[in-house]
This record gives C-alpha cells, structure tokens and sequence, in this order.
C-alpha cells in the first residue's frame, strides 16, 4: 500500500495529495458529526465535508521548499515555519471559517468575529512546532500528509472538548 501511494505520489502528486486531504477531512468531518456531535445519518451535513485544502498546502509547500533556502538548514526551517504561520496559518483560517459558515447556512462575518481570534491563536500553540518538525524530518511529498493526519486528530479532539464544554465536564 505504501509503495502504491508512493508511486501515486511521483507520477501526480498534486491530484494524490488533494485526494489524500480530501478523504482524510471528510473522515475527520464524519467522526466529528456521528461520533461527537450524534447528529445521525439523517442530518448529516454534508456540505459541511466537502473543503478541500490539498492542492493548496501542496503548492505552498512546494514555494516554502524552493524559495526560502538560507546558507543555514536550522534558519532556514524556521523561516519557512515563520512564513507558514505568519501568511499561509491566517489565510488558511480566514478561508476556512468562512467557508465552513457559509456550508452550514451562516453568516462568515459572524463566525469570523466569534472565532477567528482565537483559533488562531490555538493554531499557534500546535502548529508552528508540528511545521518544524514537518519541515526538518519529512520529505516534502509526504509534508501534506503529515498535516493531514494531525488535522485529523486535532479536528476530532476540539470537537471532544467541545462537547465536554458543552455538557459542564
């Protein structure tokens, strides 16, 4: 299976990372909704699973790699991590608390109002420390994957924790 994904990956690694991000964010999405939130199958909401952010975060994993290259390797990660967070983690949130609004039916301004500030600001405290990993460790065809599989994990605990919150635990 490996060696498969593997040879996917040289031969398009643009429409296999897409494919990748998108089946593991519907997965998160769909544990989200059945196994946290218990909406069942009848008011699954499927807009709701549909974003797809693999051919973006490949295509600026690809920038990070070929422009930003400095006579140090420890510089030159953090850079990239500093260039990550700095425009691609609030883009990326903009984008997607927006989009996530307007999928389940409200307003974009009211979710970013509500929310923006401090998820990023959550973002923060995960994300930089999981790029410089990433970035120091991984090669770069397999960076989107990374992201992929940790996105999945965090998704899923927020919602956890959220309904933990929610019922005063």
């Amino acid at each position: 299976m490996l060696r498969w994904y593997q040879m996917r990956l040289a031969q398009r690694p643009l429409l296999t990372q897409s494919i990748t991000t998108a089946v593991l964010f519907a997965t998160g999405d769909v544990m989200a909704q059945q196994a946290v939130e218990r909406v069942g199958v009848e008011k699954h909401n499927l807009a709701r699973t549909g974003p797809v952010f693999g051919p973006v975060a490949t295509t600026w994993f690809k920038f990070l790699q070929e422009k930003i290259v400095l006579k140090n390797a420890n510089a030159t990660i953090a850079a990239r991590v500093m260039a990550d967070q700095c425009i691609f983690a609030p883009t990326n949130m903009f984008v997607f608390l927006s989009s996530m609004a307007l999928m389940e039916g409200s307003s974009p301004k009211d979710k970013l109002d509500s929310t923006y500030s401090t998820a990023l600001q959550k973002n923060w405290m995960l994300w930089p420390w999981v790029q410089a990993a990433n970035f120091k460790l991984v090669p770069l065809e397999h960076r989107v994957l990374v992201v992929n599989v940790i996105s999945l994990g965090e998704w899923v605990t927020i919602e956890v924790i959220g309904k933990w919150t929610d019922h005063g635990v």
